[in-house]
């Protein structure tokens, strides 16, 4: 690059603060509400570690109108919210705009997310000058957050992940059948003052020992043992956990008497590292860091699987094996389809309806293209491949209704309930 491009871009860099590593000390970082389980560990952990971190919850239509304000017609729902739940939050007079940043993370690769910070930081600029913008990331973008993301600090998000989407598991299992109401939210909150606790005395690791004991915290929620229809949620991976993004979907699902059936996080994690191997091999993509990647995801696999074993021996159903799901994308789509969360939709809705779970909702947010070609798109073969596959494909964007999102869902419902019913009268 020349000299004159280089100062260009510096120059472009300066129009916006940046958060420096002395601002650990005086600036609350606010985080988007993406994972309300995986978060409450995370953000406690990282507070434990001297970060004032707060995630939002503020999800009324002034985020999505705030979000329609500062973020142009072309750019996904995802980037929507976000953006519409920064700046709200900012408005709403609780924080100092001098001593407040933002964080986003970034998967990198061929989705709008990668272009995230350009979009807050443009939005922050015509309202909040003064506050940074943090990128969480791990594919060398933004190099200069002021975030410092070492060995350590991944190890911690690893177990987080992996804790949050057991957590995440049970609980539902669990909430739909309860005998006593509130009983499995009292278990939840035992659970994650437990996980807590093990990182603050540097415990987080020993997960043999953590999971163990969710299980068995879990195990004394009494539950019915009636049958309830079971609805997997799949799709793009905001709208698929966060409550801003999908209208609250898990809860709506509770309140029509189903069992919510969410995939784990740590699928997309793992999903990422299986596509850089892929690249390698398919494309003949390779670096430096493809040995590491192959060594990483060993070791998640061998993690994952020792907890699904332990998840199945306490009597609970396990997340989905990994390998299991890429066996199970390559009856549909081929795994060079990586754009968005490209093969892992498919591959979770036929694991979903491999396991029990023939009822499925596959979010698909506004302005997410490949999101809608491998979720959507491969809709028609996966019915051919299940008889009793029941998917509905919502959309979520600015102009949809909760009430239209919640009706389209209500008649899968009859159609999962009827469905039920036969099943019962022939047992």
């Amino acid at each position: 690059m020349k000299k004159t491009e280089q100062a260009a871009v510096a120059d472009l860099r300066d129009e916006y603060p940046r958060f420096t590593p002395e601002m650990k000390h005086t600036h609350k970082i606010l985080v988007p509400d993406m994972l309300p389980v995986h978060f409450d560990i995370i953000v406690n952990f990282l507070r434990r570690d001297g970060w004032d971190f707060e995630v939002l919850h503020n999800d009324t239509r002034a985020v999505i109108d705030e979000g329609l304000k500062h973020v142009h017609n072309d750019t996904c729902f995802p980037a929507l919210c976000v953006t519409g739940q920064f700046i709200d939050a900012l408005k709403s007079g609780k924080y100092d705009p001098d001593h407040t940043a933002v964080m986003i993370t970034q998967s990198g690769g061929g989705c709008r997310a990668s272009n995230y910070i350009p979009l807050i930081r443009k939005a922050l600029k015509a309202e909040f000058p003064n506050v940074p913008v943090i990128s969480l990331n791990f594919a060398g973008l933004e190099k200069d957050s002021g975030f410092p993301v070492n060995a350590k600090l991944l190890l911690k998000f690893i177990f987080a992940i992996f804790y949050g989407d057991t957590l995440m598991s049970l609980y539902n299992q669990c909430k739909p059948y309860e005998c006593e109401a509130g009983a499995s939210d009292e278990a939840r909150g035992d659970c994650l003052r437990a996980i807590g606790d093990a990182f603050e005395r540097g415990k987080y690791r020993r997960y043999k020992a953590i999971v163990r004991s969710m299980l068995e915290r879990f195990l004394k929620v009494r539950r019915t043992g009636e049958a309830k229809v079971r609805v997997g949620i799949v799709g793009e991976i905001y709208v698929k956990y966060s409550p801003l993004g999908n209208s609250h979907l898990e809860e709506f699902l509770l309140s029509e008497g189903c069992e919510p059936v969410v995939p784990a996080l740590m699928d997309f994690i793992m999903y990422c590292a299986v596509n850089n191997l892929n690249d390698a091999r398919l494309y003949n993509k390779k670096s430096l860091s493809t040995p590491v990647f192959g060594l990483v995801y060993r070791y998640l696999l061998r993690v994952q699987r020792k907890i699904i074993r332990m998840t199945e021996k306490a009597g609970f159903e396990p997340l989905h094996d990994f390998e299991h799901l890429r066996k199970c994308a390559d009856k549909v789509i081929h795994q060079g389809v990586k754009m968005g969360e490209g093969w892992l939709i498919p591959a979770e809705m036929a694991a979903l309806a491999e396991t029990g779970t023939e009822n499925i909702v596959c979010a698909q947010p506004f302005g997410c293209l490949p999101n809608h070609i491998a979720g959507k798109g491969t809709i028609r073969t996966l019915k051919q491949m299940y008889e009793h596959e029941n998917i509905v494909a919502v959309d979520y964007d600015p102009s949809a209704t909760k009430v239209n999102q919640e009706n389209r869902i209500k008649l899968m419902l009859a159609t999962a309930r009827e469905n039920l019913a036969a099943k019962q009268e022939k047992h």
